[in-house]
């Protein structure tokens, strides 16, 4: 650990209960937790450099080193499924000139309505929007140029054949970490997405805790769902995580005795990153949440997204993309990170081993 966080420790920092109002002191026993104890979950692949979800990215993340590969589930019109984070396509792929006139009243296009084969013609692409004149402007200018390569949507399968065919080559056993996206949606739509998913995950044999898998999803009804209907039912046990957003929803969540709660149904928890320290926190006044020790008091683990070097997505109160990362890792004391950069969190552990 830093000189300067074990100061911080010695010195009395406390750890703010942003949610609660409480304040609690940074328990020892999970402040000295060594770097090889946390874990790099490749965010979308190596999104940093390449088109998000495609393979090329799926490779180069894990030539970096990363530790699990994030694939985002969602389902198209013949029940196929590919990984893909938005429902609709319209971000990251050429489909208003490929389908004109398919788009819903709001304009998108969903997934859910076109078939595997329709996808496959889809150009894909580095994030997009289009501005007021329709121009489409890249949400991340220094990243992959727009409509550069030649990327297209793959099913889940290909890429747990890519990650496993790459585990047997090179004699690792690099994990994954898929998200069963919007199942409600998906359910409104006349799809069981996480039964799929989970009946996918056992046809290439993940099948106990004991495999590299978290499966994780933002809707605790769902993963509730998952917990006592879907794996019995398809006679597996599988770690499992719920993501959380800032909004009321997760509120119950953010205690001790939430976690308690939570922690029947979910082995570890996936907050957004400003849950644990806030973005108003200052250099010289970090304000952390206590929802890493409670989650670990309940036998979590907590593994916070999404941590990105590009212009402004690195908070006022860290110096730099690894000072960041210092903070969240060792400080606050996740137990992982999502990030865009894999090699970045990858060296920065390793020079910290």
């Amino acid at each position: 650990m830093a000189t300067a966080a074990i100061k911080r420790i010695l010195s009395g920092v406390l750890v703010m209960g942003l949610v609660t109002g409480n304040v609690v002191p940074i328990e020892p026993a999970y402040a000295q937790r060594e770097a090889a104890d946390k874990i790099v979950v490749a965010h979308r692949g190596a999104s940093g450099y390449l088109p998000e979800h495609t393979l090329p990215a799926v490779a180069m993340a894990y030539a970096m080193g990363a530790d699990f590969m994030e694939q985002d589930v969602v389902m198209t019109r013949d029940d196929q499924l590919i990984v893909w984070h938005d429902l609709t396509l319209d971000r990251n792929t050429d489909v208003r000139h490929q389908f004109p006139g398919r788009a819903r009243d709001d304009g998108r296009h969903y997934v859910v309505d076109f078939d595997l084969a329709e996808l496959r013609q889809l150009k894909v692409t580095e994030g997009y929007r289009l501005d007021d004149n329709g121009v489409e402007q890249p949400i991340y200018p220094q990243r992959f140029p727009l409509w550069q390569g030649s990327f297209q949507v793959h099913t889940f399968a290909e890429q747990l054949e890519m990650v496993q065919g790459m585990n047997r080559a090179s004699g690792q056993d690099i994990g994954i970490y898929p998200e069963i996206k919007s199942p409600a949606f998906h359910h409104e739509n006349g799809k069981d997405l996480s039964t799929a998913m989970i009946r996918e995950l056992k046809r290439f044999g993940y099948t106990s805790k004991d495999s590299n898998v978290y499966v994780q999803t933002f809707e605790f009804d769902e993963l509730k769902r998952v917990h006592d209907e879907v794996l019995p039912a398809l006679d597996v046990e599988l770690k499992l995580v719920q993501l959380m957003g800032d909004d009321e929803s997760y509120q119950w969540m953010l205690s001790a005795s939430g976690m308690r709660e939570l922690s029947h149904y979910a082995d570890g928890v996936g907050p957004e990153k400003g849950m644990i320290i806030s973005y108003d926190s200052a250099p010289d006044g970090l304000m952390i949440s206590s929802l890493v020790s409670d989650a670990h008091q309940a036998g979590m683990q907590v593994h916070p997204y999404t941590f990105r070097q590009d212009d402004g997505q690195v908070p006022p109160y860290a110096d730099s993309f690894e000072h960041m990362l210092e903070l969240f890792l060792f400080e606050a004391n996740v137990d992982g990170v999502f990030t865009d950069f894999p090699d970045r969190a990858v060296d920065f552990l390793r020079d910290h081993d």
